[in-house]
């Protein structure tokens, strides 16, 4: 997800805990705790400061930081800054770090860039593709929150952040239950399926390749679905040259769950159909043609 929807989460669940009775220096610990996990797993994206890390990007980016085993790992290295900072010892600052990485990591999950989840035991990525990258529902909600907050004052603030949370939750479970029936209604259609959750609620693009045919297909919350591109897979091109030259080349082949092979007259190429958007290509590596 965005950096933005990841800080409102770590908000959120700051806002929801039951902070009476506390210090100001442990409520301020918590909130340091609750921003600063909400954000840790990112600190991969460092790597892409070496030319190493630009090449490796996509399997570097939301691995071993984004894993679960690192949520425990996370929350003690930030309760150790918050105690450095402000000397203090509650419990709630390393629930607070802990639940947010765990937040953090979930999200990332559930949509279609994947997400190391079991990393360093297992190097797949998880992509389940049930949220898009900005989720304008989740936004809403809390910009809800926000408008509730400022207009009724009279209304507890854990309360508010709770109902949220809730409703947040609500809208994940539905999404991904329509992805999971969307998913297998047409599985055996296919030799490989993804999904990728459009910008609308409720819309999906089911990516499905069988033999050298890739077909993208929209299905919305109405089961209504359109052929959106058909795309063909030169799978007898040989890659060698490709790999060879372009080392993003096998980093992507590698990390996506299936790609579509292209050549022409200029170019040799591979590129993840589940990011084909009217004829672009996001996630293209290519050499020119000799």
């Amino acid at each position: 997800m965005d950096t933005l929807t990841h800080a409102l989460f770590g908000m959120a669940t700051y806002g929801a805990m039951d902070k009476e009775g506390l210090e100001k220096p442990v409520k301020r610990s918590v909130l340091f705790a609750s921003l600063a996990a909400s954000q840790a797993p990112d600190a991969d994206v460092f790597t892409g400061l070496t030319e190493t890390g630009q090449i490796m990007g996509l399997l570097w980016h939301r691995g071993l930081t984004h894993s679960f085993f690192m949520a425990p790992v996370w929350a003690l290295v930030i309760f150790a800054a918050a105690f450095v900072i402000w000397r203090q010892k509650h419990w709630l600052i390393f629930f607070a770090a802990f639940i947010n990485v765990v937040i953090h990591n979930t999200l990332d999950g559930l949509n279609a860039w994947g997400t190391g989840w079991f990393e360093p035991l297992s190097s797949t990525r998880v992509a389940l593709g049930f949220l898009p990258i900005v989720d304008v529902v989740i936004w809403s909600l809390f910009a809800g929150a926000f408008i509730v907050k400022w207009k009724y004052k009279s209304i507890p603030a854990p309360r508010v952040w709770k109902v949220v949370l809730l409703l947040a939750a609500l809208h994940i479970s539905i999404q991904a239950l329509q992805g999971t029936f969307i998913i297998n209604q047409v599985e055996d259609d296919f030799d490989q399926v993804e999904l990728s959750a459009g910008f609308v609620p409720g819309s999906f693009n089911v990516i499905g390749k069988k033999d050298e045919i890739v077909t993208i297909k929209n299905h919305n919350a109405f089961g209504r679905e359109s052929l959106t591109d058909t795309l063909y897979s030169q799978e007898e091109v040989d890659l060698d040259p490709l790999l060879n030259k372009n080392k993003r080349a096998e980093v992507l082949i590698e990390w996506a769950p299936f790609v579509v092979v292209t050549k022409d007259d200029t170019q040799l190429g591979v590129y993840d159909p589940r990011f084909y958007f009217d004829g672009e290509k996001l996630l293209f590596e290519s050499i020119p043609v000799e």
